[in-house]
């Protein structure tokens, strides 16, 4: 049985003020079988780590370098997360990919580099609006999925979150039947490469909210969600994790 994930990437938003929101999440203590993630801003991951304490939420990054380590201004290595308190780090978003450049031989060093560091890498592919309406949703996000994913990835180390990149912070969701063909094909490509494919966690994200959460978690190879917006309060994730839990 795969263990259910709510993730919840703050992006660029936080300030030490916000640490009271995890408090809060805290407070509220999710069912044993719910993993709850928040990945808040570089800035705050050590004060959230400690906060955390031994607590089972978990906290991660939002990006790393592939390097250990070097003459690189302003970014951070896997091994500055970890030691930061880090558990996880998210690669690969849509944001990254489009404001960045990033390619998918670039997400895959970085899943390679986090994975020698000791952290899961949570890695996220997604289609556009325009591959979408071109038929081409699931070729693209199963080629990104292979280019992206390195072959040390398994069950312990790789999530793989789907985020079609049209329906990021737009309150537009795709269908549920649409969620289930991407999540199938995303399986069955796991399935031709790692023996423990069927144990890898396949999160579902964009717009999601605690009103549409319990149909998406319904849907077959939805392990959970990875939360923009709505993670950024207690009051706006708590009915995720809720919904996630009765799933």
């Amino acid at each position: 049985m795969r263990r259910k994930l709510a993730a919840g990437n703050w992006k660029m938003n936080g300030t030490p003020d916000s640490l009271a929101e995890i408090e809060a999440l805290m407070r509220m203590q999710a069912a044993p079988g719910v993993e709850i993630l928040i990945c808040p801003p570089a800035t705050l991951i050590a004060q959230a780590a400690a906060r955390v304490g031994d607590h089972p939420i978990a906290i991660g990054g939002q990006d790393c370098h592939p390097k250990a380590q070097g003459a690189h201004t302003g970014d951070l290595s896997a091994a500055m997360l970890a030691a930061a308190g880090a558990t996880h780090v998210i690669l690969g978003h849509s944001e990254r990919r489009a404001d960045h450049g990033e390619s998918d031989a670039l997400v895959r060093a970085k899943a390679e580099a986090a994975h020698a560091a000791g952290l899961i890498a949570v890695i996220c592919v997604g289609e556009t609006l325009e591959e979408r309406e071109d038929g081409r949703a699931e070729q693209v996000v199963t080629r990104q999925q292979a280019g992206s994913l390195p072959d040390g990835a398994s069950a312990a180390n790789t999530i793989v979150a789907y985020e079609p990149v049209w329906a990021i912070g737009t309150g537009k969701v795709p269908g549920t039947d649409d969620i289930g063909a991407i999540h199938g094909a995303m399986r069955a490509a796991l399935a031709e490469r790692f023996e423990d494919a069927d144990e890898m966690r396949l999160l579902y994200g964009g717009s999601v909210k605690g009103s549409n959460a319990a149909e998406i978690f319904a849907v077959a190879d939805v392990d959970g969600a990875l939360v923009g917006g709505a993670s950024l309060t207690a009051q706006d994730f708590s009915p995720i994790v809720a919904a996630l839990d009765a799933a």
